[in-house]
């Protein structure tokens, strides 16, 4: 592995800090040299040893297929990810090529720091999952490629459930209403949900949103929709389930833990967006016998949460044509089970052999075809912020559902309109 790739805890040495501010990784103009391409990765590869050994290979390998290029893996921390790299992109400096996920993507596509790759994918677009490179396309072209796919769903505490008489686990919005008063007699809550204002919506409202049949966005991206019926619907049953006890009080502040909150410690039957590390933290407090993986709820709709990975390219990137054979070379199966195997994450090919080894992890599998990546809008995560704080308003009482969503939606649309 090149000096560029090291430990991604350790602390940035002023060589990372000399290529982020430097030019793209392209040519030095001199044609009897490499042209280099620089990929800025994330931890996505929790295991350090493992992710040395993952990228020393991917290095190894696509330098061996393309003799004219070098590969320069510089890795990246999750902290301020997105400041450090619209800094890069504002300069026209930065990677030829970065790791991207669906909600970053509108904004740099919107400010012209992305080069689209509908032509990487192009051959092989039927071969992905159905949502993964929709996920990664703003506006009708594709930005991203994607190269592993995460998915969330339902666990159940099977000792909670019984303990209150119910034997087949509630799998849909009326199901968890008729389960609630029976489990609250016999002293536990329903549903764990994450309605701090840090925790993303992408894995508490929204789904119960996209459940009841609604968008957070207008068609055009121009306003927004969760104010109309669908999203009344799902703030209104997640507020009686408040009211009534079923979802538990320490929800105000939890985001999306496992570790130290009612869930993680026996007292609520089910968590309706967990991932894999959050089934994974259950069975070790609940048992592994006790744990059930389920499919997504249904409401009016069966939809979950799950992302694809995607590596994007720098649209000012001297060197374009050599990251978008990376690209190329990322997305064959080979590489994408090879990282299956050391992420735990799923595939975004389907003829890809998913690696995934865990037995828990593997039953997360079938919801992948109701994995929903979200609504792509530059201004996503600000309109989250916005609806977050009036979400926690209807819990507190201090506004009803109406009131909290056409309040949010008029700061949302006047952010929209600007």
């Amino acid at each position: 592995m090149k000096s560029t790739v090291r430990r991604i805890a350790a602390p940035l040495t002023a060589l990372v800090l000399t290529a982020a501010l430097g030019s793209c990784g392209g040519s030095d103009g001199s044609s009897d040299k490499k042209k280099t391409v620089t990929l800025w990765m994330y931890p996505v590869i929790a295991d350090q040893a493992a992710s040395d050994t993952y990228w020393k290979k991917v290095e190894t390998d696509f330098e061996a297929a393309n003799s004219g290029f070098d590969l320069n893996i510089e890795p990246q921390p999750w902290d301020k990810r997105d400041e450090k790299l619209a800094t890069a992109f504002a300069g026209k400096k930065g990677p030829d090529v970065v790791l991207l996920i669906p909600d970053q993507l509108p904004q740099y596509v919107k400010n012209g720091s992305l080069e689209p790759v509908g032509d990487v994918v192009e051959a092989d677009k039927s071969k992905f999952l159905p949502n993964a490179i929709p996920g990664l396309t703003v506006e009708g072209k594709v930005y991203g490629a994607p190269i592993y796919h995460t998915v969330t769903t339902t666990i159940y505490n099977k000792t909670v459930l019984g303990k209150a008489g119910i034997t087949k686990p509630p799998a849909t919005w009326d199901e968890i209403k008729a389960a609630a008063p029976k489990l609250k007699a016999a002293g536990f809550s329903t549903l764990d949900y994450s309605a701090s204002p840090e925790a993303t919506l992408n894995l508490n409202f929204y789904p119960l949103l996209w459940q009841a049949g609604g968008k957070v966005f207008a068609d055009d991206g121009k306003s927004v929709a969760f104010n109309q019926a669908p999203g009344l619907e799902a703030l209104t049953f997640l507020k009686t389930l408040w009211d009534e006890g079923a979802v538990p009080k320490s929800a105000l502040t939890n985001g999306n833990a496992i570790e130290n909150q009612p869930i993680g410690k026996g007292q609520v039957a089910m968590a309706f967006t967990a991932t894999p590390a959050n089934a994974a933290l259950a069975a070790k407090s609940w048992g592994v016998d006790n744990t059930e993986v389920g499919a997504p709820l249904t409401g009016a709709k069966q939809v979950g949460y799950g992302i694809p990975g995607g590596l994007s390219v720098n649209a000012g990137s001297e060197n374009i044509d050599g990251a978008k054979k990376f690209l190329s070379f990322m997305i064959q199966p080979p590489q994408l089970e090879a990282m299956s195997k050391a992420t735990g994450y799923f595939t975004p090919r389907t003829d890809a052999k998913v690696e995934v080894t865990d037995p828990l992890t593997q039953k997360f599998g079938p919801a992948l075809q109701y994995a929903f990546p979200g609504e792509p809008n530059p201004a996503a995560r600000q309109i989250m912020a916005l609806l977050s704080v009036e979400i926690q308003a209807v819990l507190t009482g201090k506004k009803t559902p109406q009131q909290a969503l056409d309040d949010a939606a008029k700061q949302g649309n006047a952010l929209l309109g600007r």
